[in-house]
């Protein structure tokens, strides 16, 4: 059996957090299959609270101590969906 794994990230303070998820996301560069992040952004606002999707690659044990590593994190939110076939 295969496994495909997404990771939804909701960084609640992006100018507080982002630093140390960024740190830990390049830490684990190697599991990162696709990365897509978005916030909102306008003329007059640019949101502290932004989105990260994970596509994740590898060693589906790794899978599992990056969630975790990342659930340690203050103000970010952690879901993620899996895929069998």
């Amino acid at each position: 059996m295969k496994e495909t794994r997404i990771i939804g990230l909701l960084i609640r303070d992006r100018i507080k957090e982002a630093g140390k998820v960024q740190l830990l996301l390049t830490r684990n560069a190697h599991l990162i299959k696709t990365r897509l992040g978005f916030h909102e952004l306008n003329q007059n606002t640019c949101s502290r609270a932004g989105v990260v999707i994970l596509h994740l690659t590898g060693n589906p044990q790794e899978w599992t101590a990056l969630e975790e590593e990342i659930s340690q994190i203050g103000g970010v939110e952690i879901q993620h969906m899996s895929f069998i076939y």
